[in-house]
């Protein structure tokens, strides 16, 4: 392989003289990530609830704090860090963090990234529809593509067997999330077509 076919192909001509910013202009382009989406799951709703429960308390001890500051005349230029330095904020505000540490301990992220265009394409190739699926406007295998598909989106590493296993076994809901996540993140359209 020669060393010019690993070098970046010099900008057209024309499109240099159109735009001079051309070259960093590619370069940018070619150095996009590709996007990403996460997949959170969270067994036990009672963490979301206290969550937001130590979040209600502590926006009402702040609104008390903030009433009191004003009773007790505290200039304003300080009332802000007055109010931040009350017990009853400061307890609720530790008992939100604690909370919000609960929570994400008993959270599982995945994430997903999209595909390159001929890798999804070689995906889709080798797991075709049947005529049925076909018929009814499915561009894959509705059996074998969820798998492959969330085991090759996954930043996590999970195999297609496990990601079948996961698909198998969870509640029809919780299977569905994790497929629309991978294969939202891979026919999202990122590009933001409304400005020019």
């Amino acid at each position: 392989m020669s060393g010019r076919a690993t070098e970046a192909a010099a900008p057209p001509a024309e499109a240099v003289a159109r735009d001079p910013h051309w070259a960093a202009k590619m370069a940018r382009l070619r150095a996009r990530s590709l996007p990403e989406r996460p997949a959170v799951f969270t067994d036990d709703p009672s963490l979301k609830t206290a969550v937001a429960d130590a979040a209600l308390r502590l926006a009402r001890a702040r609104t008390a704090a903030a009433a009191e500051a004003l009773t007790q005349e505290v200039p304003e230029e300080s009332r802000e860090e007055w109010v931040q330095g009350r017990p009853e904020v400061l307890a609720a505000d530790a008992a939100l963090a604690a909370a919000d540490a609960a929570l994400e301990a008993g959270t599982i992220r995945l994430t997903f990234r999209a595909l390159p265009r001929p890798v999804w394409a070689n995906l889709l190739a080798k797991h075709p529809p049947t005529e049925e699926e076909a018929d009814q406007g499915h561009e894959y295998n509705v059996a074998t593509f969820p798998a492959a598909l969330i085991a090759a989106s996954s930043v996590d590493g999970m195999s297609e067997d496990e990601a079948q296993e996961l698909l198998d076994t969870w509640s029809d809901p919780d299977a569905k999330a994790l497929f629309t996540a991978a294969i939202l993140v891979n026919q999202t359209l990122r590009v933001d077509l409304g400005k020019g």
